[in-house]
């Protein structure tokens, strides 16, 4: 279970067995390509809206951000915040006032003029009660925005926010323009590099370049379209008929191996915000123990569970962030998988006769294969695990909300989501005044130096109190035609960037 605050056309609607999609890859003739003008990616889900502000916002932000619509900031693959809409900002106040110099020349796709009252017109909408804005707890935060002269635009928030920057490259802090009549219920217009130029509803999305971008060199293919593919057999279908150039993001990583082993295809392994792991419950009296918490982590292989639940495709982790970010840890020798080690802390907890525990899962597939593996290795130092499985209502309700659970398996998709650690509440119930300090330092330091020491400092934190199970990042398994450049191999963001590909 993820947490977080169709048909595509006659030649992908065959539904392939996977083994025989997989054999396939090494018996068939690479189709002609002969329109470079143009490129066809595959994502898996089609937006209910294409306005990024409302709910739905990382399906939209997939097709749409960076592309159609900006933002003030924005990440690059590895997760580093650099400027868009705004061409630099400062911190002071102690971190309660951002201040952004805007970019000039920029221009809406309705042909009206990117200004500072656009800032402000959008971020006052964001911030609305009424809103729908899955960042709408971030927008809260902003007491007050203002002009600062006629190029900069100044946010006073009401308490210090240290991803303040980071939350503003998002899609739901796209900075639009609203439709000329309010009643029409046109999209408003972004400021991208293209532009929507048609939505078959079920099929797909098309973009075209938008020729009064501010830079010409920006969008090197003219004509993008989003095919919605949401079954793994066919993505891979669309893949080998040529009707598909570029697949993101595989949805079975059992078939990504064949495609890397194929000289007509690049593939691309890389991270996501996916932090997967097995989540303790800190109320129950047992795992309420630090030496229990530390058994159970030395108890686990995670290489192992990555095998199993991902054919091998994973990276590991020690701690609840991304391998991609620049300050991340590798910490998965922390708490090394150790049978000896798990045995001896249990005893010393009083449990060396045996202790009994239940597995709440999700309905999902890296869950409950990694269920299996993790249970039989806690068998190994007397752990017994009970494994019931649950559907998504019924794992909210209990696990999510209710608390009532003692073990559960959930990938965590939420970019840059440590903060949650400091939150007594969350569903964990990991309560600890030392890890909210450095939340709060974090969000009052003004660097970024500064800023990933102190996440050192957190994943450091949270690995050494065992506060869960980190079990491995998920997975980026993109999949593209040879000759098309410039992917992502990461996935900082819920984001597809055509602005960087390119043919060659």
């Amino acid at each position: 279970m993820p947490i977080s605050k169709t048909p595509a056309g006659p030649a992908i609607a065959q539904r392939w067995p996977a083994a025989v999609i997989a054999l396939s890859v090494f018996c068939w003739s690479p189709p002609v390509f002969a329109d470079r003008d143009s490129v066809v990616i595959a994502v898996r889900l089609e937006p209910s809206s294409l306005d990024p502000r409302n709910g739905g916002a990382a399906s939209i932000g997939q097709i749409g951000l960076y592309n159609v619509f900006e933002t003030l900031t924005r990440v690059d693959n590895n997760g580093n915040v650099l400027p868009l809409l705004a061409k630099g900002w400062t911190v002071s106040n102690g971190g309660l006032r951002y201040r952004f110099d805007l970019v000039q020349g920029a221009r809406f796709h309705d042909g009206s003029p990117f200004t500072v009252q656009s800032v402000i017109q959008s971020f006052e909408r964001n911030k609305a009660k009424e809103n729908q804005n899955r960042l709408w707890s971030v927008f809260a935060n902003i007491d007050e925005i203002v002009a600062d002269g006629d190029s900069a635009v100044a946010f006073t928030l009401k308490r210090p926010d240290g991803l303040f920057p980071f939350h503003l490259s998002r899609a739901s802090a796209a900075i639009l323009a609203p439709p000329r009549d309010e009643s029409s219920g046109a999209l408003p217009a972004g400021t991208g590099p293209y532009q929507y130029a048609g939505w078959a509803k079920g099929d797909h999305i098309a973009l075209t370049r938008f020729e009064a971008y501010r830079d010409a060199a920006t969008a090197a293919i003219p004509n993008v379209t989003f095919r919605f593919i949401g079954d793994a057999a066919e993505q891979a279908t669309g893949l080998l008929d040529g009707e598909v150039d570029y697949l993101p993001n595989l949805l079975a990583p059992e078939l990504f191996d064949q495609f890397a082993d194929n000289p007509d295809f690049t593939a691309l392994e890389g991270t996501t915000e996916g932090e997967t792991i097995l989540a303790m419950n800190h109320g129950h009296p047992a795992l309420g123990d630090i030496r229990v918490r530390r058994a159970i982590t030395h108890a686990i292989d995670r290489q192992a569970v990555i095998g199993k639940a991902m054919h091998g495709h994973g990276v590991s982790i020690g701690s609840h962030f991304a391998p991609h970010h620049p300050a991340y840890l590798d910490l998965t020798e922390t708490l090394a998988f150790d049978l000896a080690r798990a045995r001896a802390l249990l005893a010393e907890a009083g449990h060396g006769d045996g202790l009994t525990l239940t597995l709440k899962l999700p309905p999902r597939r890296y869950a409950r294969r990694s269920a299996e593996v993790i249970a039989s290795m806690l068998g190994d130092v007397g752990i017994v695990v009970k494994i019931e499985p649950l559907e998504v209502a019924q794992w909210i309700h209990e696990v999510f909300r209710e608390k009532r659970y003692d073990l559960t398996i959930a990938a965590h998709v939420e970019p840059m989501d440590i903060q949650i650690y400091a939150e007594p509440e969350y569903y964990f119930q990991y309560d600890s005044a030392d890890f909210r300090d450095i939340v709060s330092r974090f969000d009052l330091a003004t660097d970024v130096a500064g800023q990933h020491r102190l996440l050192e400092l957190a994943q450091r934190k949270l690995a050494d109190d065992a506060v869960n199970v980190f079990l491995f990042a998920m997975p980026k398994l993109g999949v593209a035609h040879r000759r098309l450049k410039g992917m992502w191999p990461n996935w900082p963001n819920f984001v597809n960037d055509a602005t960087a590909l390119r043919w060659e």
